[in-house]
């Protein structure tokens, strides 16, 4: 009896995680000052439906050329950064791990600052974001390469931390010899995170790496389960922990540096995401993992929405995911013991 509650239980959740990013997609493409119906959506994504429908060309521009190329990036974008997070913690043990462990983040935020500061286009702020992120991880693993594997997740954690300051410190560089009338403020503004301005290009040439470093973590979700071990326990299970380490390594650090590249930093959707998974789910990641996609796509997703939505002048995003994570992250941690009263 209870193992077919557990399965109902599992099945409407199911349901809800993929149903519920497309209805607040859809929702998410009317919203805003120029309102669009439901219907006049649906007739312009679905024309076969609805032959005799006439939408007008405004509607249709609004549409497909602003609204449904930033939708589909706070999807993919949420899901990516939210299973990065819950790969990381996973694979490290450690519950405060976020997909900037390894300084990936600010590798890529120095990548996009120095390309602002030169003057380069976006798609070349993308290709520097993309590159000096994995440039960050990279020098991170070549710190511990003679480590001798004693101690490597803390030794890889410690690298991680180091190369962030690192980067971190020559990006403070860069802001500091920016025009602060022109190169200074568009730093900024890219680096509190926005997905303003998003296009289909711009999302075909980072889309890739975040769908393809989410399907590599989900393909080996339940590995994640065994590195919570000890590694000869690990092994004993026939788990190759240094190649699902550097599975799981190079897929963050392709959705980070991915997100980074085209939407700036985005915080709390990689910690907050997975923890709120485990609570409903439980600390299986073959469970956590599809959670964490579908929960990081509605959260990302919805927070945008009302960053755009809720005044006249945008909000950058990350202020919005901070405001609300940080709260219910104390409210989490509440729950779960974490913070006694």
């Amino acid at each position: 009896m209870k193992k077919a509650q557990l399965k109902k239980k599992d099945i409407i959740w199911t349901i809800a995680l993929i149903a519920v990013p497309i209805i607040l997609g859809i929702a998410a493409i009317g919203a805003g000052r120029f309102s669009i119906s439901v219907r006049e959506i649906l007739e312009c994504l679905l024309p076969p439906l609805f032959p005799d429908a006439e939408v007008s060309g405004v509607t249709s521009r609004v549409i497909f050329s602003i609204r449904l190329p930033r939708v589909l990036l706070a999807l993919i974008a949420g899901a990516g950064l939210a299973t990065a997070g819950a790969a990381f913690q996973g694979i490290f043990s450690n519950p405060l791990a976020t997909p900037d462990t390894l300084g990936v983040a600010s590798g890529a935020s120095f990548g996009a600052a120095l390309a602002i500061l030169l003057g380069m286009d976006m798609m070349y702020i993308q290709f520097m974001a993309v590159f000096w992120g994995v440039a960050a991880v990279v020098v991170a693993l070549l710190l511990i390469s003679g480590s001798n594997g004693r101690g490597s997740t803390m030794m890889l954690i410690l690298a991680g931390m180091v190369v962030g300051a690192l980067f971190s410190a020559l990006l403070s560089i860069i802001k500091y010899v920016a025009d602060p009338q022109d190169a200074l403020p568009s730093i900024t503004y890219w680096l509190m995170g926005s997905l303003t301005g998003t296009t289909f290009p711009r999302l075909a040439a980072g889309a890739p790496l975040i769908v393809v470093g989410t399907l590599l973590i989900f393909l080996v979700r339940w590995r994640l389960n065994a590195m919570s071990l000890h590694e000869d326990e690990a092994k004993a299970l026939g788990v190759n922990v240094k190649l699902v380490r550097v599975i799981v390594i190079a897929a963050c650090t392709m959705i980070t540096a991915a997100v980074i590249a085209m939407c700036g930093q985005i915080g709390w959707v990689g910690l907050l995401i997975p923890h709120i998974a485990r609570m409903i789910f439980g600390n299986d990641n073959r469970r956590v993992i599809p959670a964490c996609i579908g929960l990081g796509a509605t959260f990302l997703l919805a927070t945008d929405t009302v960053a755009r939505s809720v005044s006249s002048a945008e909000i950058p995003v990350s202020i919005l995911t901070s405001i609300i994570g940080a709260p219910i992250f104390i409210i989490l941690l509440r729950k779960t013991g974490g913070v006694k009263s």
